[in-house]
């Protein structure tokens, strides 16, 4: 199907969209345009909406605030990620005949190209981001989105049959993901996102819909040393190919003695030594060997190569910010979960003095206590959860300097002045950002700001 016939299914229908984020306002539009009549429906009061005006003009109805979901009358709901799929707002409408999508939904059904997708609790948007800089340094020309870059619902039609979309997809996506991509990669799976899920039971399931759905993908990578991915090996139809760091799998990618190789049965191939990828830690390391098999085939070994050698890793991820009197600052705004900043300070050969703290997700911070032992020198707590940090912390044995600073930004400045020259500071929360900030995102631009302006 293309998106013009899919646009020209949905003329005559109401459409109501739910969230008018950065995700739906292209999606309005594009509606707008064809013909349909859209009621676009968001939480915000009207006055933190910039766009209201521009889609009244339009011709868009807008719901705005407490009650937004009230009286939904649509014959098809675009849902928000970040919404349920099962509020009693739309389990009425789908009784009534409502027929329940999103954007990324729409997208599947009218992409003309091949799509490779990756989910996983850490590590996607950099094995997603890998995935595309190979596929460009193979001479390909790739489009990239899903939970990161620029919606792509708008684009199809200027997609080609053999382009490639390079798509990272979240729990909240693929709750009610229907189609399969080509090639589906799960990085690994912990326990994330539970204040929003139901349990950990259906954070799983969400993410096997990457690769359970008709037609299922050509191929599955999934981790190896994971557990949870493991277990998901004898559920792939099509080719599977894993990725360890420690074992041979019998098809796929693993490291031995400081070099990742390519093994298929009893035939192996030399890829290259694991200290020439640019970004550091092994957690990186499985991020290419997951980026290498889902494009074993698909482009070339020496694009592999170059793009390990030269890519300088995505913002907000172990981003190197400056080095100020000695002393280096470490971005990793990204990680929201324990296991994510566990991934990030074993990045690092020395102990670093950490900034941590957030909103909480529902996930303890007990594993992460004995990491902080391992691997922090100096410990710097803020936010919501600042107190069950530094409780992780002591519990665990921890008996490094602890500063329990509620603002962000002095916390900032409180690890630059217990810091010395040749220590290490990095911003790795293990907690969402939503205590005072938008998004990661935004935290992390604040304090790449705070340390610019350091003295």
């Amino acid at each position: 199907m293309t998106l013009s016939e899919y646009l020209e299914g949905l003329r005559g229908k109401k459409v109501d969209v739910i969230g008018i984020g950065v995700s739906n306002r292209p999606l309005i539009k594009l509606l707008r345009k064809a013909g349909v009549s859209v009621t676009a429906r968001d939480k915000a009061a009207r006055e933190k909406l910039d766009c209201a005006d521009e889609l009244e003009a339009s011709g868009v109805k807008l719901v705005l605030g407490d009650g937004y979901l009230k009286g939904i009358e649509g014959d098809v709901i675009f849902r928000s990620p970040g919404i349920r799929p099962d509020v009693p707002e739309f389990a009425e409408a789908v009784r009534r005949g409502a027929t329940l999508t999103s954007e990324m939904e729409a997208f599947f059904e009218v992409c003309p190209c091949q799509i490779i997708a990756v989910t996983g609790s850490d590590g996607k948007t950099t094995t997603t981001t890998v995935i595309s800089e190979i596929l460009k340094n193979d001479g390909k020309k790739v489009w990239v989105g899903g939970n990161i870059g620029t919606p792509l619902l708008d684009k199809a039609e200027e997609m080609k049959p053999d382009d490639y979309c390079v798509l990272e997809l979240s729990s909240f996506q693929l709750m009610t993901i229907k189609k399969s991509p080509k090639v589906a990669v799960i990085t690994n799976l912990a326990p994330n996102h539970l204040d929003w899920h139901t349990g950990m039971d259906e954070y799983i399931m969400a993410k096997t819909h990457i690769f359970v759905n008709n037609p299922q993908p050509d191929r599955v990578v999934l981790n190896l040393d994971n557990e949870i991915t493991k277990s998901f090996i004898p559920s792939v139809k099509g080719e599977c190919l894993a990725f360890s760091r420690k074992s041979v799998p019998e098809n796929g990618f693993y490291t031995e003695n400081g070099m990742i190789y390519f093994v298929n049965g009893s035939s192996r191939e030399e890829i290259m030594p694991t200290d020439e990828i640019f970004i550091p830690g092994v957690h990186n390391i499985e991020n290419y060997m997951a980026a290498f098999a889902a494009l074993w085939n698909l482009a070339s070994v020496d694009a592999m190569i170059k793009t390990a050698k030269e890519f300088r890793g995505v913002e907000h991820r172990i981003e190197f910010v400056r080095e100020l009197h000695g002393i280096k600052f470490y971005n990793d705004s990204i990680a929201s979960s324990p296991s994510r900043t566990t991934a990030g300070l074993r990045s690092f050969k020395d102990k670093v003095i950490l900034i941590a703290g957030g909103k909480d997700k529902g996930v303890p911070f007990d594993s992460l206590g004995a990491e902080i032992v391992d691997h922090v020198k100096k410990l710097i707590v803020t936010g919501f959860t600042a107190e069950k940090i530094k409780a992780a912390a002591l519990n665990a044995g921890f008996t490094g300097e602890l500063i329990l600073e509620p603002e962000f930004e002095k916390a900032v400045e409180s690890a630059y002045k217990a810091a010395e020259s040749g220590d290490t500071v990095i911003l790795s929360p293990a907690c969402t950002s939503f205590d005072r900030f938008k998004n990661f995102s935004e935290r992390g631009r604040y304090f790449k700001e705070i340390v610019m302006g350091l003295e």
